[in-house]
């Protein structure tokens, strides 16, 4: 009888019940009616239990730095960046849309964040610019779907607790795809461009800035130590090749001049609008690369690069950028704590709701009907993007991972599909479901944000979709997409 479980979820959700309450009402009734009350009360008591973990609290803290981030105008400075670099091109505020959120992706990891900070912002400033506000949104929600896939990524978060993955490991692996989904949305506006004779923006919107001294300062001396960084890094890497030993200080401490007389002959070659935009966008891009980096070199575990993440995004609001008061930090705390609390509460709803899924052997019996279907893991990898996509559309990306992970993770990796590979197969396929219709939650957010029906974002967001399903089956038949820098930095052997 428990095997029912699953329609009986699927029939609560069609008739308007919250997913919390889905997810705990449906086995909950099955267990009443075949006489296993006993463990209801172990069903509810896993609701406590899947929120406490240590692993999970990095999720509200990468919520509370993505508020301070956008709440002291950092979404503005990604987007004056963004149109810097790509603004001149025709269709331009359309890439600078994607390009933003490829940039904010690094801060918040959340789809929603995105398309609610970005839309807001650009939604208005495409339809000044000629573009129609359905194209706009449709732009804004096809784009947004980058933010759980670049670093950092809360659905990733959930699949490494819920699964035992490495955190680390499934971050870098999100890099490669997060990027060829940004680039494959560019070349559909650049597509699109001339077809529908898509306007060209200006390079620089905002002309006539001002810095402040700390800032100017810290994005000098932040913006220097970087580019020594990867010189660094390159260098190492030859020098390892042809086996000198050099010792590492040593080598940063000759690249940091390098850099300098780098940066100041390039200085020379751009305009001094441009300079400043791209001075006043190094301290928020610094906050992926503190996250990732300090992850890599192993200063601290993803829950406190977390940590760290929201204790810069308050230094720099307050005390570099002074974008930030003390007067916002309840509102900023409340948003936060609303956030997380319903994330949290949908997890542990889904690990109480994992519990029936294996008191009901549906793992086992799936398992076998997938197994049954065909012997070829490549046709079964078709099938299951299949099936992702369209639970994508209906159910959110953390408690179908957690729902369906326990069940199909084992299946592939048992036909030989690398853990970390299926967890970004996974990953993706879920977040792009957040942005197709019917159900998909960001199209009600930038519905929202732009006044649109979701019905005429729905038929906008087309050909963004189609190029994003296409991202998909590369990701899961070309397996270096994502495993290429797992391997390279020796997370995943």
């Amino acid at each position: 009888m428990l095997t029912w479980f699953l329609p009986l979820f699927l029939v609560f959700l069609l008739i308007g019940t919250p997913v919390f309450f889905a997810l705990l009402l449906a086995p909950g009734l099955l267990l009443w009616f075949s006489g296993q009350e006993r463990d209801i009360a172990l069903l509810y008591r896993n609701v406590y239990n899947g929120m406490d973990s240590f692993p999970l609290m990095a999720l509200p803290f990468f919520m509370l730095a993505g508020e301070m981030m956008n709440k002291g105008g950092i979404t503005t400075r990604l987007v004056d960046f963004s149109q810097a670099i790509m603004g001149h091109l025709r269709g331009g505020l359309a890439h600078v849309n994607i390009l933003s959120s490829m940039l904010f992706a690094g801060l918040s990891g959340s789809a929603v964040a995105d398309t609610s900070a970005l839309g807001s912002t650009l939604i208005p400033a495409m339809e000044k610019n000629g573009y129609t506000r359905k194209f706009a949104a449709a732009v804004t929600a096809a784009s947004s779907v980058i933010g759980p896939i670049i670093p950092p990524s809360g659905i990733m978060i959930i699949y490494a607790y819920v699964m035992g993955e490495s955190v680390a490991a499934l971050f870098l692996a999100g890099i490669v795809p997060g990027v060829l989904v940004g680039v494959g949305l560019m070349l559909v506006v650049r597509l699109m461009a001339d077809k529908y004779d898509l306007p060209k923006a200006e390079r620089i919107v905002n002309k006539n800035q001002s810095i402040g001294v700390l800032e100017y300062w810290v994005s000098l001396i932040l913006l220097r130590i970087n580019f020594a960084g990867l010189l660094y890094a390159i260098t190492s890497g030859l020098i390892a090749l042809a086996g000198i030993a050099l010792s590492g200080w040593m080598l940063f401490l000759v690249m940091l001049p390098i850099a300098h007389f780098i940066l100041m002959g390039v200085r020379r070659q751009v305009s001094y609008d441009f300079r400043l935009i791209c001075k006043k966008a190094v301290a928020p891009l610094q906050a992926p690369i503190i996250i990732l980096g300090g992850i890599l070199v192993g200063v601290f575990t993803p829950t406190e690069a977390s940590a760290a993440a929201v204790a810069y995004a308050f230094l720099v609001s307050f005390f570099v950028l002074r974008t930030m008061k003390l007067s916002d930090l309840p509102d900023i705390l409340m948003r936060s704590a609303m956030g997380a609390s319903t994330v949290l509460l949908l997890v542990g709803a889904a690990v109480a709701f994992k519990v029936v899924v294996s008191l009901s052997h549906a793992p086992e019996q799936l398992a076998e009907f997938v197994l049954g279907l065909s012997e070829n893991p490549l046709i079964l990898l078709f099938l299951i993007n299949i099936l992702l996509f369209i639970v994508g559309m209906f159910l959110d990306a953390g408690p179908a991972i957690i729902i369906l992970g326990p069940i199909l993770g084992p299946v592939f990796v048992d036909l030989g599909v690398h853990p970390v590979h299926f967890a970004i197969i996974m990953s993706v396929n879920l977040t792009v479901g957040l942005a197709t219709p019917p159900m998909g939650l960001v199209l009600f957010v930038a519905s929202s944000v732009s006044g649109e029906r979701v019905e005429t974002i729905s038929k906008a967001i087309l050909p963004f979709l189609a190029v994003e399903v296409i991202v998909i089956f590369l990701i899961t038949f070309v397996e270096p997409i994502s495993m290429f820098i797992p391997r390279l930095t020796g997370f995943v052997q």
